[in-house]
């Protein structure tokens, strides 16, 4: 089953995951919270959506499940989980 938003879930045995990178998400608030510390109003700063998103194959489930995953969709794969 492919799933969006938890790529974390790819481990626990989900074939594809596709969603934000959390590492750079936790980077850019230490950001927003170094500017508030500094005096920044929170109000005044700027509402930022994700740039980042990772794609995770998990090739221990395609192999269970009897499916072929394309290189060219490997290839593009930020992790992959071998069997």
């Amino acid at each position: 089953m492919p799933v969006t938003g938890m790529v974390g879930f790819s481990d626990a045995g989900v074939l594809l995951g596709f969603g934000v990178n959390f590492v750079e998400q936790f980077r850019r608030a230490a950001y927003f919270v170094d500017k508030i510390l500094r005096g920044a109003k929170p109000g005044d700063l700027p509402v930022e959506r994700a740039t980042k998103f990772d794609l995770v194959i998990n090739l221990k489930t395609a192999k269970a499940l009897g499916v072929t995953i394309p290189p060219s969709v490997l290839g593009r794969a930020d992790h992959v989980i071998q069997p």
